[in-house]
């Protein structure tokens, strides 16, 4: 699958898609030498499934299923009352960033019962976006919890779903994010939008990538000729 097509569709997440004409997005570039996986993780609901699908430069594939009453009394729907389905394993998708870096997405499944596919999704992982509701800031809590245990280097965007704003300040404090962890705002159904955020954490990446290779040449011991 080399290519996909952008649809005005209502999003399996809450959100409605924007309506632009189909466009036939590019294949991968042939001289493309840096591929990066990156992880998109959050709580239930927050448009995971959405980025995914609005920044993918192919047909994602996404593992999603019809909620059913089964689900009842398990899934905490608090917030997403209109949300009809769910992924149940992972949302996959590509991005070519220029002509030599690819970023190979990965949405983690956001309900509480597949948490445990996590752990998988984070191996070979060179870092994540952590996508957040404000209005259900205590959803992200865990996501961020699993990144910092696996040390995975990792950036945080507000997703736009209207409703009471907030400042970054309060944000950052309400999730005690340090002040290197860049946060930054998106619109999930916006690909434009969707491909800042992974700028940003690519950008943070290197510096991260920088800072390291900085410390170790100055803390290198000194070697006598």
């Amino acid at each position: 699958m080399d290519s996909a097509t952008s649809e005005a569709t209502r999003d399996t997440e809450g959100t409605t898609a924007h309506g632009t004409a189909p466009a036939t997005r590019p294949p991968l570039h042939s001289s493309a030498a840096n591929g990066l996986k990156i992880v998109i993780v959050g709580g239930f609901g927050v448009g995971k499934t959405t980025m995914v699908r609005s920044v993918s430069d192919i047909r994602p594939l996404n593992t999603e299923e019809t909620m059913t009453r089964a689900g009842e009394g398990v899934d905490d729907l608090s917030g997403v009352r209109g949300k009809t389905t769910t992924t149940i394993a992972f949302d996959f998708g590509r991005i070519s960033l220029n002509d030599r870096t690819v970023l190979y997405l990965f949405g983690a499944p956001g309900q509480e019962r597949f948490w445990f596919l996590w752990d998988r999704l984070f191996s070979g992982t060179l870092g994540a976006v952590v996508l957040v509701d404000t209005r259900r800031l205590e959803d992200s809590w865990y996501a961020i919890d699993r990144l910092e245990a696996h040390g995975t280097p990792f950036i945080v965007a507000r997703n736009d779903f209207g409703g009471p704003r907030h400042t970054t300040e309060q944000v950052r404090e309400a999730l005690d994010l340090p002040a290197d962890i860049p946060l930054v705002d998106c619109d999930a159904r916006s690909r434009e939008s969707s491909r800042d955020v992974l700028i940003a954490l690519v950008h943070h990446l290197y510096a991260l990538s920088t800072e390291s290779t900085e410390s170790t040449t100055h803390h290198a011991p000194e070697t006598s000729s």
